[in-house]
């Protein structure tokens, strides 16, 4: 889905027992080069790439990766984008969660019992794609260290906001020619209304909620999160109420 020139919504569904989880990944795109923001959960490689062939934007990317956090929703599929490159790709993430996202440091959300059942259900080939990419033994998978008001250079720029909480080194990231704001699980929409991050996989919930502060200064007109999609209601006003439950 088209949020903005040059920027692009994908939706991934996946049934988890009775529940129904969607994730919205996001890729930022001009003539020649795309970037994609989150690479969903593992096995998602070969969905990611349709969406984006779909969507028609260029079909040798991505040509970039930047990873709003260390969630294994997130980062599952990092191993096989970096397996498929055809030249080394380009890793962009917070440094307080770069340890976590290069296999120095286990997820801090994914318990060891639930990575070994999730590996099992990979293919052979993702499974050791996996294990590779997120072995210490194996090197860095972030090669840019991102920092809280870097304005990264894609789809005419896209500024950094550091809002921990929900993990360490969470970021949102703020798209200066549309005003939206990227904002990975620092928010969600849930029934069509803007709200605070999942208290039940935030582990620092007064933290994630004063990080939201950061966000009002900005002049946002569309939120996309990655769990809920997009809103564009009085975002300037869900901020302050959703940021008021923490001093």
């Amino acid at each position: 889905m088209k949020i903005a020139e040059g920027l692009e919504m994908l939706q991934l569904t996946f049934e988890i027992g009775p529940r129904k989880l969607v994730i919205n990944p996001m890729v930022v795109y001009d003539d020649q080069t795309c970037t994609l923001i989150d690479t969903a959960m593992p096995g998602c490689y070969d969905t990611i790439q349709s969406l984006i062939a779909e969507a028609g934007l260029p079909a040798d990317g991505p040509h970039a990766v930047i990873l709003t956090h260390q969630d294994i929703d997130h980062v599952g599929s990092l191993p096989h984008f970096l397996a498929e490159a055809k030249d080394p790709l380009d890793v962009y993430a917070h440094a307080d969660d770069k340890p976590y996202i290069d296999g120095v440091l286990p997820l801090i959300k994914m318990q060891p019992q639930m990575r070994d059942g999730m590996l099992q259900a990979l293919p052979e080939k993702e499974r050791n794609e996996f294990v590779q990419a997120f072995s210490p033994e194996t090197g860095a998978n972030v090669n840019h260290v991102v920092t809280d008001g870097d304005v990264l250079p894609f789809g005419g720029g896209l500024q950094v906001i550091h809002t921990p909480g929900h993990t360490p080194g969470h970021i949102c990231l703020y798209h200066l020619a549309s005003k939206t704001l990227i904002a990975g699980d620092a928010l969600n929409v849930i029934n069509g209304e803007l709200q605070g991050p999942n208290p039940h996989a935030t582990p620092d919930m007064e933290e994630a909620l004063r990080s939201l502060k950061r966000l009002m200064t900005l002049p946002i007109e569309t939120v996309v999160c990655y769990h809920g999609g997009i809103y564009k209601g009085n975002v300037e006003k869900r901020l302050e109420e959703i940021a008021a439950a923490v001093k």
